[in-house]
């Protein structure tokens, strides 16, 4: 017996189309150096086709990929409706990798155009030349014209500008129909180790988390809403972000470059939104912005989505009870599309209750299944005490890698994460470390998250890394490598008494480093190989309590 509904494909098309007919009034919000510019939804459907246009006319009639280089604005957004749409594959590039990572990346996925922001061009124009399949680069943004448009030029390829481009072309395209199982988008993972591989999402696996995201189980969006995607587009598409806004019709809050605190928060009073997402880091910042000016109130906000690594629960707690805003954890992947669980409190918690939920990395989403392996390969018991690999598998989660065959990365439908922890008989994943993070201690693990939010509880202490370190006695011990706030101080000993309250001894880190700034990867984690090499290469002034 065959179903008499009607097969609908679930494509950025139908999703851009939802978006910009049915609330042409909702609007796309960017941040300026001295302010903010807008257009409405209806407006940003106009311009999507003329921008179709325009890269049909330079030979965009396929699955080509097209790349953006850009910053989170109304420009990204149109290249995040338009080139899909139109059976194209948009491939955003990290605007913070290493050159080489940055060259080998576009030239693995054969980009033939890049859009470029006007104040990216200085960054992208000494590597232009290497980038193999580039034919096109369209500059866009209020200042293209008086970019050095030369600097582009020098490579060989043909140099427009977005804005001319656009104003050649008709308000009208003719939509292809696409299979929502072919390529809508391209993101490369950060390549900690080795080169980033490509996971390569289709428009069914963007439109179904697109749904995920707006439940009530995640940001709970309606066009009453106004989001702001502090995550940059060119990570795990700002964690799915902007496409469920434009499911919701909620408007779009863009801060293009200013992501610095005080302009943030400037733009967050001037555009007012409801939602937003952003990594640990960038909240830690407004937090210390927000505590030396308590005049100063972000109201407008109802939730903030927090991930990237993992979120201290006192940073969760300080937004919270001085500033009543209200942060929730989630946790996903460049493979997970990415959002994959989140960290609201089951039904019934309260006081220590609640915020041991808030500090685990979420309740798996509808359409996610996980699961916890052990060394052996043996699935474990979902009881929130077996220690192991976390696996998931799900719609819009990744089976392979783009033209990288990685067997060891995928086990039967099932995408390895390398991330150890737990999960529990109500679906929490609580995670301890990653596989390769881990510290083994006399045959025991110790948590380096657990050790780094406990720490980031202390007054004092701004940020805190912590890594194994090799030991003749017990393999490995830990080293938390720590920040002071401005105008604080602490000791070891102090540290290790606070420490102490929640750590058996066996547990508690023997050696501090008092460093100026944890240091981060392309996309905002901490990058404890760094800290790692600083100390085997005798960088870090080392001190025992």
């Amino acid at each position: 017996m065959h179903s008499t509904m009607q097969d609908t494909q679930l494509t950025i098309a139908a999703l851009m189309h939802h978006g910009t007919t049915v609330h042409p009034d909702s609007e796309v919000v960017t941040a300026t150096a001295d302010g903010t510019r807008s257009i409405t939804f209806a407006e940003l459907g106009l311009r999507t086709a003329r921008l179709a246009n325009g890269l049909r006319s330079l030979g965009i009639t396929g699955d080509q990929r097209v790349a953006t280089f850009q910053w989170n604005n109304q420009e990204h957004l149109e290249a995040y409706l338009a080139i899909p749409s139109m059976g194209a594959v948009l491939h955003t590039l990290n605007i913070r990798l290493f050159p080489e990572q940055l060259v080998y990346i576009a030239n693995h996925a054969e980009d033939s155009i890049i859009i470029v922001d006007d104040s990216l061009v200085g960054l992208l124009a000494p590597h232009l030349a290497e980038l193999k399949t580039v034919t096109h680069v369209i500059v866009a943004g209020p200042d293209a014209a008086t970019a050095n448009l030369d600097s582009l030029r020098a490579s060989g390829k043909e140099v427009l500008l977005y804005e001319d481009l656009l104003a050649e072309q008709p308000n009208a395209f003719d939509w292809p129909e696409i299979d929502e199982r072919a390529a809508a988008f391209m993101c490369y993972t950060s390549g900690t180790t080795g080169n980033p591989k490509g996971v390569v999402y289709s428009h069914r696996s963007t439109y179904l988390h697109s749904i995920a995201a707006s439940t009530g189980n995640v940001a709970g969006l309606t066009f009453a809403d106004r989001v702001l995607p502090i995550v940059p587009m060119f990570h795990a598409n700002a964690w799915g972000l902007a496409h469920a806004a434009i499911l919701s019709g909620s408007s779009l809050c863009l801060p293009d470059r200013w992501l610095q605190a005080e302009p943030l928060v400037r733009f967050i009073n001037a555009s007012r939104p409801t939602v937003s997402g952003a990594v640990p880091t960038v909240w830690n910042d407004v937090l210390t912005l927000l505590d030396k000016n308590p005049e100063t109130k972000l109201d407008s906000l109802r939730l903030v989505l927090c991930g990237g690594s993992a979120v201290p629960v006192a940073l969760q707690k300080a937004l919270r009870e001085r500033h009543n805003i209200n942060m929730v954890q989630a946790w996903g992947m460049t493979e997970t599309s990415p959002v994959a669980s989140v960290a609201n409190p089951p039904l019934g918690a309260e006081g220590d209750d609640e915020w041991r939920y808030k500090g685990t990395a979420g309740r798996l989403l509808y359409g996610v299944e996980g699961r916890i392996v052990g060394a052996d390969d043996t699935v474990l018991p979902r009881d929130g005490e077996s220690v192991g690999e976390l696996q998931v598998r799900g719609p819009w989660i990744t089976g392979a890698y783009y033209l990288d065959d990685d067997p060891a990365k995928f086990d039967n439908g099932w995408l390895r994460t390398g991330d150890v922890g737990t999960l529990d008989h109500l679906g929490y994943i609580t995670l301890t470390d990653r596989a390769k993070d881990v510290i083994k201690s006399g045959g025991e693990w110790i948590s380096s998250v657990d050790l780094e939010n406990a720490l980031m509880g202390h007054p004092a202490v701004l940020e805190a890394a912590v890594v194994g370190i090799p030991d003749e006695r017990w393999q490995e011990r830990p080293l938390a490598s720590v920040v002071v706030r401005e105008g604080m101080s602490v000791t070891p000993a102090e540290l290790r008494e606070h420490l102490a309250k929640d750590f058996a001894a066996w547990q508690l880190p023997d050696a501090f480093a008092f460093i100026e700034q944890v240091p981060r990867t392309s996309v905002g984690k901490f990058d404890k190989k760094v800290l790692r090499k600083a100390y085997n290469d005798n960088e870090l002034r080392v001190e025992r309590p």
